[in-house]
C-alpha cells in the first residue's frame, strides 16, 4: 500500500498548496513516485474538458504529474453544489468517487500528497469535511498554520479536535509565513507551547513577500480585463497600488517602485505622468508595474502611441475607478504554473525549514 499523508490547515490561505508543491519536490529523494490529490476542490478550471481545482492544475504543470487531472480533483464544488446537495444528499455517491480516483493515483506512486480545503470541518455541510475525506483515505495529517503564537496554537488544537474525533493522526504541524524579525521568538514558543499537547513542529517558514504579490498578469485574468498594449509584461510583479484620483503632481509623490496605477481613461495626465517616470529615469527610478484604466474609456491613440516606448502593460476595464480597485485589493494570490521564481522560491524554503527525515519516519 502506498503511503499518503494529508496535508490541511487552520484556515484558508495559510500556504497548504505551497507546502504540497515543496513536500513534492523535497521528498523525491525518499519516494521514487509521488502523486497528488485535492479531493474537494472550490476554486476550479475547466481542463480537458473537466472541472478541475486550480491548485490540482498547478501541481499537474509544475511537478509534471503522470495522473490525470480528473483523479487529481475529483469533486469540484461548484456554484449551487451546497444547495442542491443539501436538499438531496448523496454522501456515498461522493465518497466513491474520491476513493475511485485516489485508488487510480495511489495504485501508481509510493507516496500520495493529498491537499486539504480551508480548516478541518470545510465540506462539513455535504458530508466531506476534511477530517472525515483524511479517515477514508486512511491518511495522517500535516496540518499547516500561519504566524504568530497565541492565535495559531489556538487554532491548531481547535483543527486537532476535529481530527481527533475521527481518529486520524496529526504526525506534525508547519508553521507558515512567519515574520522575520519575530522567528526566533515565534520558533521556540510555538515548539514549546505544541509539545504541552503532543504536536511537533515539523518546520517554521519565514514570510517570503514575493508569494504574496499578484502579477499583472494574474490581475488581468482575474477581471477579464483587455490588454491594450504590453502582453510581453504581464509578468511584472505589483507591489503597491495607486488610485489615480489626484493631480499629477502629487502622484509623483505616491508612485513607488512596481506600482500599478488605475486611472480613468480619460485621466491622461495622470497616464503621461506615469509613462513619463518611466521614459526620464529608466532602471534609475520607480518602475510602474501595469496601468489599469477604468470606465471603458480608452485615452487618445496619441497617448497609447508614446506608452509604446516603455514596458509597462495597459489593460482596460469597462468597471470604475473604486470597483476595480476593491478587486485587485482583495485578490487572493495564488502561485500559478508560469510562476517560476515563486516556485522555485517556495521549494527553498520547504527543503530548508521543513525536516523531512522526521516526515519520512513518520509515514
Amino acid at each position: 500500500m502506498s503511503r499518503r499523508v494529508f496535508i490541511a490547515a487552520t484556515r484558508q490561505n495559510n500556504g497548504k498548496t505551497t507546502v504540497s508543491l515543496g513536500l513534492i519536490y523535497c521528498l523525491e529523494k525518499y519516494f521514487k513516485r509521488i502523486g497528488f490529490i485535492k479531493p474537494v476542490g472550490q476554486r476550479y478550471l475547466i481542463e480537458e474538458g473537466y472541472k478541475v481545482d486550480e491548485d490540482s492544475v498547478l501541481i499537474e504543470h509544475v511537478c509534471h504529474m503522470k495522473s490525470t487531472l480528473s483523479d487529481m480533483s475529483p469533486i469540484a464544488v461548484e456554484r449551487g453544489f451546497t444547495e442542491n446537495y443539501i436538499k438531496n444528499p448523496r454522501k456515498n455517491d461522493l465518497v466513491k468517487k474520491i476513493k475511485k480516483a485516489f485508488r487510480h493515483i495511489s495504485q501508481k506512486n509510493d507516496l500520495v500528497i493529498i491537499e486539504g480545503t480551508g480548516h478541518a470541518g470545510v465540506g462539513a455541510v455535504f458530508d466531506l469535511s476534511n477530517a472525515y475525506v483524511a479517515k477514508q483515505l486512511k491518511a495522517k495529517v500535516i496540518l499547516v498554520s500561519s504566524g504568530g503564537i497565541g492565535r495559531p496554537i489556538d487554532e491548531i488544537l481547535l483543527n486537532k479536535a476535529l481530527f481527533d474525533k475521527e481518529g486520524v493522526e496529526i504526525i506534525g504541524v508547519i508553521i507558515n509565513k512567519v515574520l522575520p524579525e519575530k522567528y526566533n521568538k515565534i520558533e521556540k514558543l510555538v515548539r514549546k507551547g505544541l509539545s504541552r499537547f503532543g504536536l511537533d513542529v515539523l518546520g517554521v517558514i519565514p514570510y517570503e513577500p514575493i508569494l504574496t504579490k499578484p502579477t499583472i498578469s494574474q490581475i488581468q485574468q482575474e477581471l477579464n480585463a483587455d490588454v491594450l498594449y504590453g502582453s510581453t509584461f504581464l509578468d511584472n510583479s505589483v507591489e503597491k497600488i495607486v488610485i489615480g484620483a489626484m493631480e499629477p503632481h502629487d502622484a509623483l509623490n505616491h508612485i513607488e517602485d512596481k506600482s500599478l496605477v488605475i486611472t480613468p481613461g480619460d485621466r491622461e495626465d495622470i497616464i503621461l505622468t506615469a509613462i513619463s517616470m518611466q521614459l526620464i529615469y529608466g532602471d534609475n527610478g520607480p518602475s510602474v508595474a501595469g496601468l489599469i484604466l477604468t470606465g471603458g474609456i480608452r485615452p487618445h491613440p496619441s497617448v497609447l502611441n508614446i506608452i509604446k516606448f516603455t514596458d509597462i502593460p495597459v489593460l482596460l476595464v469597462k468597471e470604475d475607478t473604486y470597483t476595480v480597485s476593491s478587486s485587485v485589493h482583495d485578490l487572493t494570490v495564488k502561485i500559478r504554473p508560469q510562476d517560476k521564481t515563486k516556485t522555485n522560491l517556495v521549494i527553498e524554503l520547504v527543503n530548508k525549514y521543513v525536516d523531512m527525515n522526521t516526515i519520512v519516519s513518520r509515514l
